[in-house]
């Protein structure tokens, strides 16, 4: 975060600079380019905070998927394994053979 601040005062004091000399030397493409410096970083503050939204949106979506904060560290922690029973697998298929003996 520190870094794209650093960055955006830093483009903001360049853009500055490009028109006070487009001020003094009485020249339209030094403004533009100085316009278009100070586009650039209020774009790239734009960017910032909607991304960081959306990273906070996304965590809280994460957390609310889970149900809680605590991410188990065992990967099969959780999940129940269904299985048939012998007794049911055994009657599917005694029903299975005598419907195609008929």
């Amino acid at each position: 975060m520190l870094i794209i601040i650093f960055l955006v005062i830093g483009l903001i004091a360049w853009a500055l600079h490009l028109m006070q000399e487009a001020i003094q030397r009485r020249e339209f493409s030094l403004m533009l380019a100085g316009f278009l410096v100070s586009s650039t970083a209020a774009a790239m503050m734009a960017v910032y905070f909607l991304m960081s939204h959306y990273v906070g949106y996304m965590s809280e979506m994460a957390e609310r998927a889970y149900g809680s904060t605590y991410v188990s560290s065992q990967p099969y922690e959780s999940i129940e394994w269904a299985t048939f029973s012998e007794s049911l697998s055994e009657n599917l298929l005694d029903t299975a053979t005598h419907s195609f003996s008929r």
